[in-house]
């Protein structure tokens, strides 16, 4: 079930929040329990014993950390929850590269990657971690921990919420009127994002894949659109989990902060999906050493933690290649381009936006055939350079959806933002914008409804990860 869907937003949603909000609070989290189950299994009932046994593995582990053996019990549980990730997400993409190899005929499995998979194993992995180093109480209640696990706002695209986050409100939580305003806000918001933009964006994309006059501005116009699509889209989703958490008493962590506004790949990466780089660097970059250890070491560990980045986003060989891009570039400028970029004004902001773009190209590849096209037409290298540099189609196209890419990328500023907040700071008008604020949001609703009621193309991108 999509946050996207007339289904969660007029049906789902609605009844959840009455059935919250009327129970007692120490039955909400089992209220909340049961209506993240149901939400799990709308769509694939049978995995939702796979979570909870998931979950179970978590709160056993956690229990156990008191035991002379703890570090055993860390790096069996750990590797329980690594198991079943590896299993349903990545068994055919060894099985396939062994028969490529090997030139063998192992036949594939018939296996559908239960959602949220990836998601809810990091943030299992992180509270026995966090509870076998001391840095969180282990919890004794069965069902706060299955409730922080399985919560459906951050279930199937994050942000991954650690339990030190939340700990503290899964037994204590203020619902209030401001809570819920802020949250609804929040929520519409995330929802035109997605509806508005994302997908318009996403109609762009899926046009240029089919069109037969793709020229050399097509495939660059292709690449911007993608790059804020996949932008809007998970930021999006990002924005509704926050605003459901808020609906519900919870902080949830931010988790983009405007990365196409930065000077450099690693600004862009302490903006862009925070809660994994934050992830990746407490569970992995750091015990490796970080950079601690000299630069060689330093520079392997970034290798490493990018590679598993780009494979822990997909089983395939581009999200490899997306990641170790992106590794190549963070080691160039830890070395010497980072300073550089600092005072180069106008520069830094081509550099990122260029090396951002084509690494979402990168991404948005369904094989490496397709990444290598691709490329080597946006560099006037393939079959695209014998045509026209334009084209008519790629005109059409253009003056169809220019005013959305337009919107697009100063959206993806903070300018809007800032613009909002100077003009509601003036006394003179301040009464008009509280009056104006929630007829926009409802209108934002309404709007980004008819969309829904009226599309067909609601993909959510990261609903695969």
């Amino acid at each position: 079930m999509l946050f996207s869907s007339i289904t969660f937003i007029y049906y789902f949603l609605p009844v959840v929040l009455l059935l919250y909000y009327i129970t007692p609070c120490k039955w909400k989290n089992a209220v909340l329990f049961l209506s993240s189950l149901v939400f799990y299994a709308w769509g694939e009932p049978k995995y939702v014993v796979l979570m909870i046994g998931s979950v179970l593995i978590g709160y056993i582990a956690g229990l156990c950390m008191d035991w002379r053996f703890k570090k055993v019990v860390l790096v069996v549980s750990v590797g329980l929850c690594l198991l079943s990730l590896i299993y349903f997400k990545y068994t055919n993409f060894f099985v396939n590269n062994i028969n490529v190899v090997l030139q063998t005929q192992i036949p594939l499995l018939k296996l559908v990657m239960p959602i949220g998979i990836s998601f809810y194993t990091f943030q299992i992995i992180s509270y026995i971690i966090d509870v076998y180093r001391g840095q969180v109480e282990k919890q004794r209640n069965f069902l706060s921990l299955a409730t922080y696990i399985t919560m459906f706002p951050q279930l199937i695209a994050g942000p991954i919420v650690r339990y030190s986050d939340i700990h503290e409100q899964l037994t204590k939580r203020k619902i209030n009127s401001s809570g819920v305003a802020d949250g609804i806000i929040r929520f519409v918001i995330g929802l035109s994002k997605k509806v508005l933009i994302a997908n318009q964006l996403g109609e762009l994309c899926q046009t240029f894949r089919e069109s037969d006059e793709k020229t050399i501005v097509f495939y660059w116009v292709y690449a911007v659109a993608i790059a804020l699509q996949i932008y809007f889209d998970f930021s999006g989703y990002s924005d509704m989990a926050i605003g459901l958490g808020k609906l519900l008493g919870f902080s949830f962590p931010e988790n983009f902060q405007y990365p196409f506004m930065s000077k450099s790949v690693t600004e862009f990466w302490r903006r862009w999906h925070i809660s994994l780089g934050n992830w990746f660097r407490d569970y992995v970059y750091i015990p490796l050493g970080g950079n601690q250890k000299g630069l060689g070491r330093q520079l392997f560990n970034i290798l490493l933690v990018w590679m598993l980045t780009g494979f822990w986003h997909g089983a395939q060989w581009n999200f490899v290649v997306w990641g170790l891009f992106f590794a190549i570039l963070l080691m160039i400028e830890k070395m010497w381009l980072y300073e550089k970029l600092q005072t180069a004004i106008i520069w830094n902001r081509i550099y990122m936006f260029f090396v951002v773009t084509i690494s979402f190209v990168i991404f948005d590849a369904t094989d490496m055939s397709q990444l290598i096209v691709d490329i080597k037409n946006l560099f006037f290298c393939g079959d695209v350079s014998r045509m026209n540099i334009v084209g008519v189609e790629c005109l059409y196209y253009i003056r169809s959806y220019g005013s959305i890419l337009l919107i697009a990328m100063l959206g993806a500023t903070d300018l809007p933002k800032k613009w909002y907040l100077r003009i509601r700071e003036q006394a003179s008008i301040k009464s008009l914008c509280m009056v104006l604020e929630p007829v926009v949001i409802l209108g934002m609703l309404l709007l980004s409804t008819a969309y829904l009621v009226d599309g067909s193309f609601n993909p959510f991108l990261y609903f695969r990860f």
